[in-house]
């Protein structure tokens, strides 16, 4: 069996498993006979790396110990997501904070309440396949280009990529193909010729010589350089209404996020592997763990969402397509520190 087959079965197996852990992975265990309120979290993507500190709060206990249970509702896009929270099928979502500019033009009082993430936490990479020319990033001019909904982060990250250096979002032809691990195959096949996702896929593609990362957000010095300063990452959204009508269950959600965003700080390598679901590894615990590694300062360290970033995202987001809505729509009413300056204080984070 060649290696390029055995390489394809190797990845289609643990892109499976990967699959198949979702969303038991990240199930709540509660004990028998113990009643816990139940959050329902919709999200994409929910075995990557940009949900870890989601992953360790329910691995390691502490959404049961902060006294809510979780459900999870996994989505192909964030955009999917978001609208399963707007239609009442999820109480709370998971995602990009930039969701928040247009949910706020639907839903009065949308607002994230805890940060998980403190960049993007994306990159996109350009084929290695044979014949795809690349020189320069004026060779993305007619690519087709994998994202995972062209409402979602992956896609508004490609956007900001593109015309900060020169080129327009039509200079491409968008490809919408969700965010589970057989977004490879997209790829492998040619039905698309650059991808943008989160870690791990994108650093497994690129240790596997499938992918030539061209432009990143996962670092903060990346980050500050597209943006001109920080950003908000991924942050907890949900409704006033379900702020107002469900305070405690928000605050459990909170402090279970920020005591493993706590944890996280002091966490080694270990720690980590043996916190997180073997499924989330791809098959290879050793790209997995290279992959956190590069991602490990773009964590939130206390959940707190600072307005001058908040600023800086509703700048940059203001120019791309359709971004003069945003003039409706008043960055400070897009989050609240309500629950998280709490959760600080009692995890001293």
């Amino acid at each position: 069996m060649s290696k390029a087959v055995w390489g394809r079965r190797s990845f289609l197996s643990s892109a499976m498993a990967w699959l198949a852990c979702a969303p038991a992975a990240l199930s709540a265990n509660v004990e028998p006979g113990r009643f816990l309120p139940r959050v329902k979290i919709a999200l994409a993507a929910g075995q990557s790396l940009y949900h870890l500190p989601l992953t360790l709060a329910d691995q390691l206990g502490y959404f049961k110990q902060a006294g809510v249970a979780v459900e999870w509702s996994v989505h192909e896009s964030g955009a999917k997501a978001a609208s399963s929270v707007l239609q009442g099928q999820a109480d709370v979502l998971s995602g990009s904070f930039e969701h928040l500019f247009f949910l706020q033009q639907k839903v009065q009082g949308f607002q994230a309440f805890v940060q998980t993430g403190r960049t993007p936490q994306l990159s996109l990479g350009v084929s290695t396949r044979p014949g795809l020319v690349w020189r320069s990033v004026m060779d993305l001019r007619g690519l087709r280009v994998g994202v995972s909904s062209l409402d979602s982060a992956t896609y508004w990250m490609t956007c900001h990529w593109l015309m900060n250096h020169g080129l327009l979002p039509e200079d491409v032809v968008f490809v919408p193909v969700g965010s589970a691990p057989q977004v490879v195959e997209f790829l492998r096949s040619g039905a698309i010729d650059a991808l943008c996702q989160p870690d791990p896929v994108m650093h497994w593609l690129e240790q596997k010589n499938e992918v030539r990362v061209v432009f990143e957000a996962r670092s903060l010095a990346a980050t500050r350089k597209l943006f001109g300063g920080m950003v908000p990452g991924a942050c907890l959204m949900t409704t006033a209404d379900f702020l107002q009508r469900q305070p405690e269950r928000v605050q459990a959600l909170s402090d279970a996020v920020v005591h493993a965003l706590k944890w996280l700080q002091t966490a080694g390598l270990t720690d980590v592997l043996k916190a997180v679901p073997a499924g989330h590894w791809l098959g290879d615990r050793a790209i997995y763990l290279s992959a956190f590694e590069k991602l490990r300062e773009s964590y939130a360290v206390d959940g707190i969402l600072r307005s001058e970033e908040v600023m800086n995202a509703w700048r940059a987001h203001s120019r791309l397509p359709n971004g003069s809505a945003l003039a409706r729509v008043v960055p400070e009413k897009t989050y609240t520190n309500a629950f998280a300056l709490k959760s600080r204080v009692r995890f001293s984070a």
